[in-house]
């Protein structure tokens, strides 16, 4: 164990040795977060003799996470290491659907939509509702349709919100691209995460499965955390089958996100949560 905690300051330590219950690790850039994270998922293997497959850490890049993967793999052995759930919330997503998506009328071999066959899509949209992409970018439509995405709203929560006439425009070309994304068994980013909560909700037997299966979660970045991220979370965590050892580490003076709808109130509220 001492090999863990060689190196690490007093708090550090306290955050890497306390393993059980809700955790929250608040630290500012550069004192040493992901050396934290990671060295807590050693010691859960290592000294606590958890299974690494029901470790999951998740991460906002893909940069960070197989930075996260290579440092553990020099803590713990291999196979150990390649046991570990380590990905951003995205691949996490596509990875529970991948295995259950049909309890929800979707095929498993779904296609993702990047950004460029979200535009594309856009456009036919907008021209099938005989809107003029000129006045309607079609960007800044589907920006408008991430935000309600990652806020867990329906096209009828947007129809309902509506004020302007671009509102309006906004919410009938959400249903119409919902719908086709559908018919097409397509999903963008967005929905990975929306429809994961789609799926736990409507077949709680999954959720229960993935509830048994990660004892201890870990969230990086958590002040950049959405609501459909940290709703996803929650249920993962809580309920009657979780465990409720969620670590997750933030800085309240480093939100990069709230562009895409971070919410702030995630790390504030962590106690009373």
């Amino acid at each position: 164990m001492n090999d863990l905690l060689t190196g690490l300051n007093d708090k550090q330590k306290e955050a890497v040795l306390t393993t059980e219950g809700p955790l929250l690790i608040m630290a500012g850039a550069g004192s040493g977060k992901t050396r934290v994270l990671t060295h807590r998922v050693a010691y859960l293997v290592k000294e606590k003799h958890v299974d690494p497959w029901s470790i999951l850490a998740i991460t906002f890049t893909n940069k960070a996470a197989r930075e996260m993967k290579e440092r553990i793999a020099g803590l713990v052995d291999e196979e150990d290491a390649r046991s570990i759930w380590m990905s951003t919330f995205h691949a996490l997503s596509a990875r529970i659907l991948r295995r259950d998506v049909d309890k929800i009328g979707f095929t498993t071999s779904f296609s993702i939509l990047d950004s460029s066959g979200q535009r594309t899509l856009m456009k036919h949209v907008l021209n099938d509702l005989n809107y003029d992409s000129n006045q309607y970018d079609p960007k800044s439509i589907l920006a408008s349709i991430s935000n309600f995405k990652n806020a867990l709203q329906t096209p009828n929560d947007a129809k309902t919100a509506a004020k302007t006439p671009f509102d309006e425009a906004v919410s009938e070309s959400y249903d119409l691209y919902e719908r086709r994304l559908t018919q097409s068994q397509s999903m963008d980013f967005d929905d990975l995460i929306m429809r994961t909560i789609q799926l736990f909700k409507q077949a709680p037997d999954v959720l229960h499965y993935y509830q048994h299966k990660f004892k201890y979660i870990h969230v990086d970045e958590y002040q950049d955390t959405n609501g459909a991220q940290y709703k996803l979370v929650e249920m993962l965590a809580a309920g009657d089958f979780g465990s409720r050892n969620l670590a997750v580490v933030g800085d309240s003076d480093q939100s990069i996100y709230g562009w895409r709808g971070a919410d702030m109130n995630n790390i504030l509220n962590f106690e009373k949560d």
